[in-house]
């Protein structure tokens, strides 16, 4: 399907699409042909934040994943403001495991190449869309990472002291996926 999907993920406001447009910049500046998969609960026609449902999670779910196998189809390389993952924890948190989607989510999981978790450094800031309570920011934070533990998710974990460096750490690790799939010839 692709050659490398990954997959930014944490709680509201701690970065993810900086950090995709900045890996996005410096990968498109050595020629790699990728595509960006943008945060569908922007889109989602549904209440979100701590007033989400499991319907408004399931079209977040599913508009994920859809957006997802588009960008796949079309791009060697995607990159992912956010998974299913972190869409499905504010599920979990509002609504409980739902099995089917719980299922889902556990398959769809195993299509991405390199997830990377953004931890919290401060309180979110109103945008317009998203919460700027901190403790549903940090609720949600906490659970993902509770997800990440009891699914046995490998997630390259971003330390909140090395902040200025994240772009740095990310580019190298993709950089070098990126390379240990190309067969050296000499």
């Amino acid at each position: 399907m692709n050659e490398l999907k990954i997959g930014f993920i944490g709680t509201h406001g701690v970065g993810k699409t900086t950090l995709c447009y900045g890996l996005a910049s410096r990968l498109k500046a050595r020629d790699v042909v990728l595509d960006i998969v943008h945060e569908v609960a922007r889109r989602c026609p549904l209440p979100i934040n701590e007033r989400t449902s499991v319907a408004a999670q399931s079209w977040i779910l599913h508009t994920q994943i859809s957006d997802e196998l588009v960008a796949s189809a079309r791009h060697p390389v995607v990159i992912c403001d956010r998974s299913v993952l972190d869409n499905y924890v504010y599920l979990l948190l509002s609504g409980g495991r739902q099995a089917g989607l719980d299922a889902m989510v556990a398959w769809w999981l195993g299509t991405y190449d390199r997830l990377i978790y953004v931890p919290i450094v401060e309180a979110p800031h109103a945008d317009g869309m998203r919460s700027t309570d901190l403790a549903f920011q940090r609720a949600v934070d906490e659970r993902l990472l509770r997800e990440l533990d009891e699914r046995y998710v490998g997630a390259l974990r971003l330390q909140p002291s090395a902040r200025e460096q994240w772009l740095d750490i990310v580019e190298d690790e993709i950089l070098e996926r990126l390379q240990s799939r190309q067969l050296k010839l000499l």
